[in-house]
């Protein structure tokens, strides 16, 4: 069974303050996330190793966005989101 049977998907948007690394300029942009909820049950066709991927799963966030453009209207550069973080629990 795919492991997207277990959520329900909706798309977030949250604020996060960035510097450009061409400008210097400090911006807040809006990224896009994927909410992921845990459904409240399994679906009826699950087996034995579904319900223990179940029993684990937890609600979760991931990003869709990789790439900000700058908001200064003379740069307008685009830069990766600089931390890590794809995946947050939530």
């Amino acid at each position: 069974m795919d492991e997207r049977q277990f959520y329900t998907e909706r798309r977030v948007t949250k604020t996060a303050s960035y510097v450009c690394p061409k400008c210097r300029e400090r911006s807040d942009f809006d990224v896009q996330w994927l909410e992921r909820s845990k459904k409240n049950s399994l679906p009826s066709h699950a087996n034995e190793i579904d319900r223990a991927k179940f029993a684990k799963a937890r609600n979760h966030l991931v990003r869709i966005d990789d790439v900000v453009v700058c908001k200064n209207q003379r740069c307008r550069a685009r830069f990766d989101i600089p931390n890590l973080q794809s995946v947050v629990f939530v």
